[in-house]
């Protein structure tokens, strides 16, 4: 571990910054144990993991950082591709002297975690899966698309505004008006150019088909309700990974970080198992 990861470590407010494959990257470590990297979604940032991360740095020490074009990382100009989502994350644990670690991804991060261990097998451990895609049918792809062109060509935040109903149980809106509030505020400054290459990714790319590629123990959730990253892709990732683990988390919709980082964060620790 170099002194930088050593520095943020003892440090749980401090964040460090590292140049990778020519973009400069804003990262966190934090707790203590073996190491498990998270990776955020689609027009997040690493605070996306806020709830869930104290949750595990007592037994795990924690990197998470904001993926190119997002949070306080260089807003590199696209296009982008997921590999290149999956090359930053290798390059940091580089820079960090991380040589095995678990991964864990949630939506777009689900994505580049699945790209991460089919390009770098040697360095996954365990692999999570949360409340991502793959298998796409004709009309999903159609959805995602239409979403595309509205993040593309809309104004700053308006896509986050027509998807809080996905995104968020009607209760979990109606008891936290201020935190949607901040998220949304949070999405209108994203840059737009960045969060149109990132949402492409997003958008365009499937790996179901290289699925059963992967080898490490590994666990797919999702959620009851989500629209975009549903149980039906949940089970086939689950079926095309050889003794993967599944998990449905009831009632609940997309931002499950946000809603139910207490229940994530345990079945992620059941997976995980004692280290």
């Amino acid at each position: 571990m170099t002194a930088e990861a050593s520095a943020a470590m003892s440090n749980p407010i401090l964040y460090q910054y590292a140049k990778v494959n020519g973009v400069r990257l804003r990262y966190r470590v934090e707790g203590s144990g073996p190491v498990i990297a998270l990776i955020h979604g689609v027009g997040g940032s690493l605070e996306d993991w806020d709830r869930v991360a104290p949750q595990l740095t007592p037994r795990f020490t924690v990197i998470r950082h904001d993926q190119r074009g997002h949070g306080e990382s260089e807003k590199a100009p696209g296009p982008y591709v997921v590999d290149d989502f999956a090359r930053d994350l290798h390059a940091l644990l580089g820079h960090l002297r991380v040589e095995t670690c678990h991964v864990a991804g949630f939506s777009l991060g689900g994505l580049v975690a699945q790209a991460f261990a089919l390009n770098y097998p040697k360095m996954v451990d365990r692999l999570i899966l949360l409340s991502t895609v793959a298998g796409r049918t004709e009309e999903e792809k159609k959805r995602v698309l239409d979403r595309l062109d509205i993040v593309a060509t809309g104004i700053p935040g308006q896509h986050f505004e027509n998807s809080v109903a996905r995104w968020f149980t009607d209760e979990f809106q109606k008891a936290n008006p201020d935190l949607i509030a901040a998220y949304a505020k949070r999405s209108r400054q994203n840059d737009p150019k960045a969060y149109a290459a990132a949402y492409r990714v997003l958008a365009i790319t499937d790996l179901a088909d290289r699925l059963p590629e992967i080898k490490r123990p590994t666990l797919v959730a999702t959620a009851e309700n989500d629209i975009g990253s549903n149980p039906r892709m949940a089970r086939l990732m689950h079926e095309r990974i050889a003794g993967s683990k599944l998990y449905i988390f009831p009632h609940l919709r997309h931002s499950i970080l946000t809603e139910a980082p207490d229940t994530v964060a345990k079945v992620m620790l059941d997976f995980l198992g004692p280290q």
